[in-house]
């Protein structure tokens, strides 16, 4: 385990990240098995000879001091500063503190000095947020897991969350606020299951800081740096690929590049679950409503960014682009698959000027390299040229997938083919020989016909009857007394008539389309209807029993609808052909209020219960008020995040009341949309009308439809009936 001494020194070398030094801070300390007044010796002389940044400083002696406390509390000796150390001084860190003072006096002036900075382990923030333990430095702030003392008093079961203080330097930027709304403002554009959920930002005096969602885990960096790490087979690394490409394609295509993009950035949370942080100085690249914040305040300017994980042209200030991303997602990529950087961790345009070249891991197909080799190219017009292009061509399983379900797809077309073409040939060979067998019976009948009289005058002949295929061997024979025998066909045996043929879907869905304000899903099965769906309560379920029962080949029909409110009839004509064809594929995606009968009294909490289709979806889920309005629950600021792992299952709301019932009272309806990306890049207003709301929607599903194919859209609908409270 590597001493104090030598990680300050991997540190002050470039060897380590300011966030690979604070993860390996805790165990360096515990490993020295020094006592407090040496491990401040060791830091103080070097800090001496290269200074360390301000804000590292006094984290490291922070830490050193709670090992100083945490020795008394356990009833050892507590060991004070001699006091011939030379204490640097904070402001001016290349400076010494002269032996004057006393022991006591320097630590209780570097402390004091310390907490006038920085927050640390057990500060509370305006009196809410108890800091418990420092997860990391990053390079705007110190993230920190806290306690939300209001979660703990509501008896919440996840009372913790991640807390970003900014650091001491960008704490004096005056742009140092607006970083840290940029920032909390992007998370909310950027909710995706793969990028971590930023809640607000707020300050307590002086510190600045920025509330998130926690995440219990270990940075991909932490995996990367375990010692004997030599790589992962490709199997196992996909995942992790996946996930980034993910967050990184969903960002991209919001307009926003991450710009600091590395394996500290990167968390697998014990979930199995890859989550991507720090969109700290991630910058707009093209979404010209943004370009007024832009010229502003542009975050790039804070100057944060990873060298051995830059582009070429984020180390030479060139303005963002998605391909800076790719190349730092190669970097990634290769150190997951081998246990090593690509250009043994020189920046890119060190790299470039030494005209490095990557060795091939020897675990890569020739497709998976080309592309793994494009994403580490210097140069922006050779690199890969997007995410999405990225993952198609590294992801072999999901090649795989692919070209396995094409090739079923081949042989079942090509059984189809096949049997269409025997169909054929045996329609046309039975047609044949029907005409023959007409042909035969037609010339053995004008042979009769000759005969006829010669069958009068002889009534002693008899006429055999036989099939046509006994003719040959039966002509010219004869009987026992002599007389000849002639063949004739046998004429067809009438039958009964067949039952009328039972009607199919395809029929049915006309009809069913025809009903106004309704959502209806047939299924047929022989002769019996089965309809499913909403039905407007004008329209009635008798009526339309009576017209369906009045179809071709339907003998019974079975409703199962439910009263649709004449009011919704806009909803219904929007959003019912999703619901349809939902329903229409077994309901994969459904939404379930609680209680099932959907019927609530005023104040009673909102729950809604989710299921998530076959595959990955976003999902929109809205409450259609009385009034008008919709009031949308997700995404929304409450949950911003709102996409769905494949067969998952959601809770939205909760019984402390997240959202309740309130006026006005009547038919309501809560409404589930499913679409494979998400609905709207910004979160829409918390409350609209419904008229202007499904104006968009039905714009914006066309595009989505247009684009992703309109088997991915789906809907589900939960009508509910509100009434107020007994007096």
């Amino acid at each position: 385990m590597a001493s104090l001494a030598r990680v300050i020194l991997d540190f002050q070398s470039g060897e380590l990240s300011r966030d690979e030094f604070v993860a390996q801070l805790d165990s360096a300390l515990a490993a020295e098995q020094l006592g407090p007044t040496r491990l401040l010796e060791t830091l103080y002389a070097a800090h001496g000879q290269t200074p360390l940044p301000e804000d590292l400083y006094l984290e490291v002696r922070r830490r050193i001091e709670l090992l100083r406390l945490s020795n008394v509390a356990a009833g050892g000796e507590e060991t004070g500063i001699q006091t011939t150390i030379d204490v640097p001084s904070l402001r001016s860190p290349s400076a010494k503190n002269a032996g004057s003072a006393g022991a006591g006096g320097a630590a209780n002036t570097a402390g004091n000095a310390a907490r006038e900075t920085i927050k640390g382990i057990g500060d509370t923030l305006n009196n809410r947020f108890v800091l418990e333990e420092c997860l990391g430095v990053g390079g705007m702030g110190t993230v920190y897991k806290a306690l939300d003392l209001r979660k703990l008093e509501a008896s919440d079961r996840k009372p913790y969350l991640a807390i970003k203080v900014l650091n001491v330097q960008f704490r004096g930027n005056p742009n140092s606020l607006v970083a840290l709304q940029r920032e909390a403002r992007k998370a909310q554009v950027l909710a995706h299951r793969n990028i971590i959920t930023v809640y607000d930002f707020d300050r307590d005096g002086p510190i600045v800081y920025l509330t998130m969602e926690y995440l219990s885990g270990k940075p991909l960096s932490q995996l990367l740096r375990t010692p004997g790490y030599q790589g992962m087979p490709v199997r196992a690394a996909l995942p992790i690929v996946r996930g980034m490409c993910a967050a990184l394609a969903y960002a991209h295509e919001r307009g926003f590049v991450h710009c600091d993009f590395k394996p500290a950035n990167v968390f697998l949370t014990t979930n199995a679950e890859v989550k991507v942080i720090d969109f700290g100085i991630a910058r707009v690249f093209q979404r010209p409503e943004e370009e007024g914040d832009a010229t502003v305040f542009d975050p790039g300017s804070l100057g944060a960014l990873t060298p051995a994980y830059a582009s070429p042209e984020m180390i030479e200030h060139r303005e963002p682009d998605p391909r800076d991303d790719i190349y730092a997602l190669g970097c990634i990529t290769y150190e997951l698959l081998t246990g090593h950087h690509p250009f043994d961790r020189l920046s890119a345009t060190q790299a470039r000027n030494a005209d490095f070249k990557p060795q091939r891991p020897p675990n890569l197909d020739t497709r998976q390299w080309r592309a793994l080799r494009a994403a580490l190219s210097f140069d922006r017009n050779t690199r890969m040229p997007s995410v999405a292009r990225f993952i198609s061509e590294f992801d072999t399983e999901a090649r795989a997938e692919k070209s396995g379900t094409l090739a079923w797809t081949g042989l079942a077309a090509l059984a189809v083919v096949c049997a269409a073409t025997v169909g054929v040939l045996a329609f046309r060979s039975g047609t044949s020989r029907q005409a023959a067998q007409a042909e035969a019976a037609k010339a053995l009948g004008d042979q009769v016909d000759r005969a006829g009289g010669a069958s009068k005058a002889a009534p002693s002949t008899s006429v055999a009857q036989t099939t046509p295929s006994s003719a040959g061997a039966n002509e010219g024979s004869t009987t026992p007394g002599g007389a000849a025998t002639t063949a004739v066909p046998t004429p067809p045996v009438s039958s009964p008539l067949a039952p009328p043929p039972a009607s199919t879907l395809a029929a049915i869905v006309p009809t069913l389309a025809q009903v106004p304000c309704s959502a209806l899903s047939g299924a047929v099965q022989d002769h019996a209807l089965t309809v499913r769906g909403f039905l407007s309560q004008r329209y009635g379920a008798a009526r339309l029993k009576q017209r369906l029962a009045a179809l071709p080949g339907v003998d019974t029909v079975s409703l199962d609808v439910r009263p649709l409110a004449d009011d919704k009839c806009d909803v219904a004509r929007t959003l019912g052909p999703y619901l349809v064809r939902n329903w229409q594929a077994g309901r994969v995606a459904s939404l379930q209020m609680r209680p099932p009968s959907g019927l609530l009294t005023e104040h009673d909490p909102l729950v809604v219960d989710l299921k998530a289709p076959p595959f990955d979806s976003f999902a929109t889920v809205d409450y259609y008020q009385l009034d008008g309005h919709v009031v949308h629950m997700v995404p929304s600021h409450l949950l911003p995040d709102n996409q769905m792992q494949p067969h998952g299952s959601y809770t939205i709301g909760s019984s402390a009341g997240d959202w309740t019932v309130s006026k006005p009272f009547g038919s309501e309806m809560v409404v589930l949309v499913i679409t494979p990306v998400a609905l709207f890049d910004k979160l829409r207003p918390e409350s609209e009308t419904r008229a202007d709301y499904l104006r968009a929607l039905e714009t914006r599903l066309t595009q989505i439809g247009g684009q992703y194919g309109q088997d991915r859209l789906l809907a589900d609908f939960a009508p509910i009936t509100t009434r107020p409270a007994a007096p």
